[in-house]
């Protein structure tokens, strides 16, 4: 047999389809992928090969009755370590929950089961989701499988990492201010933020409740596709679920790209370094050749994002993570003493240092004296950088920018500068603040070898539209990757 884990999500769809293998072949050559690369890149927190296994002989049973619950029964996918699945294990790559089993599935996990797909948890991340590297973890730092001595982007590190070197052909993640599109980019692989309430975020351990979102990776686009469109639609547990229209998967489709009006940024003001500047020219230059419309938009007012992004997101952070007190469940130290220094010790024990220069920030943001000046002002920010957004797709059909301005950047090279970390982030925040759906796409390598990504953001509930300009782009010569066979 073949070493299935090669090939990409739509070819193992297909096998699958047409008998070609099985299930448990498929599962088993994974499980082989994770054991002779994993300790090289850290990707996994766990990982129970014979649970999976006997998952993968369930849905091949389910093929030969003729009882397939979808297309995609029997296809195993990555989760990240923040997404509940009962019964396992849901740390956040933190110490304070390095022992809470979820009693429950998160609405994502419901809806994949019941498409038959097969759970590989849990993928490394950035502790709470905090973070730009996946660096934060409390247990492990993930590596980029094109080059171990580089962070995979973060903080959904480890799911990127996961199918960059072909341990899952597919993973979730969640996205706060870039934490799918940015890994996505920097491991040469797919990653979709929905629109904010387009998926459900019941049983996603939150960090920044307004700007969360779960979304996919692929070593694929048609990967995405699928389980975007498996996990989408409105569910009654989640106050913030929107009532929407459902996505049509049929509706994704090549097109043309003749006439569609392309909203660009001025080069400059990407702050890209010259190799994902040049990758950037390139493919405009090909868009233009195709017949798209560029029409350059103002983006002076996105220079203010990190600073209103960190602000809304570090307070929401000590809101929903002052639940984490040594009382209900998780981490609690055994010290003797009041009430009060089993909440100091078991948070400040139980939780890493990004964690907590976050609280701190966000409990000072919000606090009296400090509310307006801060916390008021960054919301009243958003506000506009929002409709900056309704403004600038009156003009376009979608945007078209990089994912982040470089490339992979040095294990330990920003960890000892948490702005220079942040600003990893600079151009995919504003994704989150205004709640509209962004893809990042891979895009060719750079001149010492590591992936670029690009990213097309449309307007809210146009994923319809923002996957078939994907599926376009991935036409293009520029933007091919071979993912790494070989984990030096």
């Amino acid at each position: 047999m073949n070493d299935l884990s090669k090939l990409t999500y739509s070819k193992i769809k297909e096998g699958l389809g047409k008998g070609e293998f099985t299930s448990e072949e498929v599962t088993s050559s994974y499980i082989d992928r994770i054991n002779a690369v994993d300790s090289k890149i850290g990707a996994f927190l766990e990982f129970n090969p014979e649970k999976i296994l006997a998952s993968a002989k369930e849905s091949d049973a389910r093929r030969k009755s003729k009882a397939l619950k979808s297309e995609m029964d029997g296809i195993p996918i990555g989760i990240k370590d923040n997404i509940c699945i009962e019964g396992e294990i849901t740390s956040c790559a933190s110490k304070i929950l390095s022992n809470f089993r979820s009693p429950y599935d998160a609405t994502v996990i419901t809806k994949l089961k019941s498409k038959g797909f097969l759970f590989v948890p849990r993928t490394n991340m950035d502790e709470f989701a905090m973070g730009s590297s996946t660096e934060n973890s409390a247990f492990q730092t993930t590596k980029n499988p094109f080059d171990v001595t580089r962070i995979p982007g973060g903080s959904s590190g480890g799911s990127a990492a996961a199918v960059a070197s072909g341990m899952v052909s597919t993973s979730l993640g969640s996205d706060t201010g870039g934490s799918i599109r940015q890994p996505a980019a920097l491991c040469g692989v797919w990653g979709l933020k929905p629109t904010y309430g387009r998926v459900s975020r019941y049983g996603l351990v939150a960090y920044a409740s307004s700007l969360d979102q779960i979304g996919p990776f692929g070593n694929d686009i048609h990967s995405v596709i699928d389980v975007f469109d498996s996990i989408q639609g409105y569910d009654s547990h989640d106050q913030t679920s929107a009532k929407e229209k459902s996505f049509n998967v049929n509706h994704v489709k090549l097109g043309s790209w003749k006439g569609l009006r392309v909203g660009v940024m001025k080069t400059e003001d990407t702050q890209a370094s010259p190799s994902v500047a040049k990758r950037y020219e390139e493919l405009k230059a090909a868009l233009t050749k195709e017949g798209a419309i560029l029409k350059e938009l103002d983006f002076s007012l996105f220079k203010y994002s990190i600073p209103v992004y960190y602000l809304i997101a570090t307070a929401e952070c000590s809101s929903n993570l002052s639940r984490f007190d040594g009382i209900r469940y998780g981490f609690r130290d055994e010290g003797q003493g009041k009430l009060e220094d089993l909440y100091v010790e078991s948070r400040s024990k139980g939780f890493g240092n990004e964690v907590k220069r976050r609280i701190l920030l966000g409990t000072f943001s919000l606090s009296s004296g400090y509310y307006d000046a801060y916390y008021g002002k960054a919301q009243k920010a958003r506000v506009l950088i929002k409709k900056q957004y309704e403004s600038f797709f009156k003009d376009v059909d979608f945007i078209f920018q990089p994912t982040s301005p470089t490339s992979a950047f040095k294990v330990g090279e920003k960890t000892k500068d948490p702005i220079q970390m942040y600003l990893a982030d600079i151009l995919t925040t504003t994704v989150n603040l205004a709640g509209v759906p962004a893809i990042s796409c891979p895009a060719g390598l750079d001149e010492i070898g590591l992936p670029i990504g690009m990213q097309l953001t449309s307007n809210h509930f146009e994923e319809e539209k923002l996957l078939s300009y994907a599926l376009m782009l991935n036409e293009f010569p520029e933007t091919k990757i071979h993912l790494p066979e070989t984990i030096k």
